[in-house]
């Protein structure tokens, strides 16, 4: 070889075969090198290679760590298997090949050429910090980013001269995620509001970064505990994220590992043996043999996450300090979750209490509300809807709003509410009503010596005989009204023309506008937070809540209740309430059923619908496809209420309407399983795939889901 300090293969004594006696688990490269033309680069045959430089060959062959040796001023390559996968599809060309040549522009940045080098012109060795490389680990595989901490030491001869560089690569890919991911842990427990979405993250956090087969999360609940597992091989999507995880009781045994770190406050650590098979729940248990329980203990919780393998595992303790910062986290953002759950559950049940549990039902008129609460759900809010009947059958309607969020704004909203009932009972005209309610709020805010108490209101009386709505507004957004299409049309909607008055409180005068819903049409009441975003102009919010309705499937009002409170993308502070009236084109038949919760009660659903929708001569796809989504409704209630639930179906001439109600949800948050569906998302695509539309209407005691199938046409 040419060059100060290079090795003269030409000069080298004949070298034993042991090149073709590596082990056959790097057979691949071994022979490569053995069969490799060496006589055509600076080494010369291998059969003269300098005994120093054929045992570092040999060294870097046999090593499990990816290692590849320089050779001379030309920085030929020699490489191991390791070392292959690492530059993936440079390999096998770069055998034998100077690396400049080999890795192109690469071997020109800072981090690698450049390194080499320096450590082969000054003979020191060099450790690099964690670099971030693209790597390729196999043919057609798609580019992936690496972490790896690599170290170059200068390699003589036996005569010790320089003979080329000795790199050894440490992938530091796995450590690296795993503190990212501790970093991505933090900040998605950061909003987690519930134990339900703590859960959720932690779960998820714990497959991804350990890459575990078994993963359990217990909290206390009570004098006992309760936990939600995840395991390798469960079929997730994205359904699952949406559902609320599938809680079970945990047995207060002291030979659970769960139990022992939650009572102890002590983790402890099994690299091998059968830690569960005690308590054993199924043979997925017992199958573990590697097993690490971290307490969750905090001022006011108790708790344990534990994460396992089914084959033997060696926890480091670099791995131990990582999952004892991960528990803490863990363990803080559960106490939050908590302390957020009962006062959000305190403040939704203040506001749903004043709220009607149960809207009239008439005849021709179909008559749906929502409520929901804000980003913040941990207050009380102003909103609210009300919808009675009147002395003379009429039916009196209002949605208002009272600005704030907190225990003051729902106290006057329920004063306003009151208020307004029994002005309507006395005189339902809706100016008269409004100057009533005028001079309440004027008064509330003279005896709080504030006079910042800022309502608004939009008030109406319908007349079924007529389908005539006589309404006023107290300085709130107009309802929407949506138009049933005629002869074929598509259905069209617009905002109703309320003369505008001021919001209550300032003294105003208020006139009516009338509106007629003939049969089909509805008509749509709605608070500020559906149609107001941040950085958007109103007028924006309600065209979307226009279009929204025009577009809508029917004006059913539990579908027009809501799409109306995803109109407008974003998401709001503000707290949303919508209500809707409907005239139907024809009289409805409906039918109520109370369902006890025990296991027979999905199947009692089942046999009690199919008759009862045969008896109305329901079309038989329609019949499967409603039996379906009715019993995963049932299951689901009765599984996270633990409570009867109430089945109603409703038909019409258009559509068959399904609706599910529970009473309770064990004492967690209203919303908790709003949108969970038994069958771990199966039940949740059923319902998107068989329904035409379906939501959920939180309610005074618990929650109610629904679902509408449009009926066949009958010209069809």
């Amino acid at each position: 070889m040419a060059g100060t300090g290079g090795v003269s293969p030409s000069h080298l004594p004949t070298l034993p075969s042991q090149l073709g006696a590596m082990p056959s688990a790097h057979a691949g490269l071994a022979d490569l090198v053995r069969d490799f033309p060496w006589e055509d680069t600076p080494l010369g045959p291998r059969d003269r290679w300098d005994p120093a430089v054929a045992a570092i060959v040999g060294l870097v062959l046999v090593s499990p760590m990816p290692m590849a040796f320089c050779f001379g001023e030309s920085f030929v390559l020699i490489y191991n298997d390791a070392y292959a996968d690492l530059i993936g599809t440079l390999h096998p060309a770069a055998l034998g090949t100077p690396a400049a040549e080999a890795f192109g522009e690469a071997w020109r940045s800072a981090g690698l050429g450049g390194v080499i080098e320096d450590v082969f012109r000054s003979g020191q060795p060099f450790l690099e910090p964690e670099t971030q490389l693209t790597v390729v680990r196999a043919e057609g595989a798609r580019p992936e980013q690496a972490f790896f901490t690599r170290g170059h030491s200068i390699v003589h001869d036996s005569r010790g001269r320089r003979a080329g560089v000795l790199t050894v690569a440490a992938e530091t890919t796995q450590v690296t995620r795993r503190l990212q991911n501790l970093g991505e842990l933090t900040s998605r427990l950061a909003v987690a509001l519930t134990i339900d979405d703590v859960a959720r993250v932690v779960l998820g956090y714990a497959m991804a970064s350990f890459d575990v087969d078994h993963c359990v999360f217990a909290v206390d609940d009570g004098n006992a505990f309760r936990s939600v597992r995840r395991i390798r091989g469960e079929m997730l999507d994205e359904a699952d994220e949406r559902l609320p995880p599938v809680w079970k009781r945990l047995a207060d045994d002291a030979r659970a590992p769960l139990v022992a770190a939650a009572r102890s406050g002590r983790p402890s650590f099994v690299p091998d043996g059968e830690p569960l098979r005690a308590v054993a729940a199924d043979r997925h248990e017992q199958r573990i043999r590697a097993l690490a329980v971290l307490p969750l203990r905090t001022a006011s919780l108790n708790g344990a996450l534990s994460i396992g393998y089914r084959a033997a595992h060696t926890w480091l303790p670099a791995e131990r300090a990582l999952l004892n910062a991960a528990a803490q986290l863990v363990a803080q953002a559960a106490e939050r979750a908590r302390r957020f759950e009962a006062q959000h559950g305190t403040a939704q049940l203040l506001q749903r209490s004043m709220l009607p549990e149960h809207l009239p039902e008439l005849e021709r008129f179909r008559i749906a509300a929502r409520y929901d609460v804000g980003v913040d759900g941990n207050a009380a809010g102003g909103d609210f809807y009300d919808a009675f009947r009147l002395a003379d059958g009429r039916l009196a309607m209002v949605l208002g709003d009272v600005a704030g969020h907190d225990v003051r704004a729902a106290a006057v909203m329920g004063q306003v509410r009151a208020a307004l009932r029994a002005l309507a009972l006395t005189d339902a005209d809706p100016p008269g009503v409004l100057a009533g309610l005028d001079r309440l709020v004027g008064s509330l805010g003279a005896e709080s010596r504030n006079e910042e108490i800022f309502v608004t209101v939009v008030y109406g009386v319908l007349d079924p005989a007529t389908g005539t709505i006589t309404m006023a507004s107290a300085g709130h957004p107009p309802p929407v009204l949506r138009r049933a299409g005629l002869a074929g049309e598509p259905p069209t909607a617009e905002l109703v023309k309320v003369p505008p008055g001021a919001p209550l409180g300032l003294g105003g005068r208020w006139q009516t506008g009338q509106v007629r819903l003939d049969p089909g049409d509805s008509i749509l009441m709605f608070s500020d937070g559906v149609v107001e975003r941040r950085g958007q102009a109103l007028n924006e919010g309600l065209d979307a809540l226009v279009a929204v309705a025009a577009a809508a499937s029917s004006g059913d009002p539990r579908n027009l209740c809501s799409i109306a409170t995803a109109a407008v993308p974003g998401s709001t502070d503000d707290d949303v309430a919508v209500l809707a009236v409907e005239r139907a084109v024809a009289l409805s038949r409906s039918a109520t059923m109370l369902v006890a919760a025990e296991p027979t009660g999905p199947s009692r659903v089942r046999q009690w619908m199919t008759t009862r929708l045969r008896e109305w001569s329901v079309p038989d796809p329609v019949i499967g496809s409603a039996i379906l989504c009715t019993s995963e409704l049932t299951t689901n209630a009765l599984l996270h209420a633990g409570t009867p639930a109430q089945v109603h179906i409703d038909l019409n001439a258009e559509r068959l309407l399904v609706s599910v109600a529970d009473t309770g949800t064990r004492g967690s948050v209203i919303r908790a399983h709003t949108d969970a569906m038994s069958s771990r998302g199966r039940g949740l695509s059923l319902i998107e795939e068989l329904s035409d539309s379906w939501g959920t209407d939180p309610s005074v005691r618990g929650s109610t889901v629904w679902f509408e199938i449009l009926l066949p046409s009958t010209s069809d």
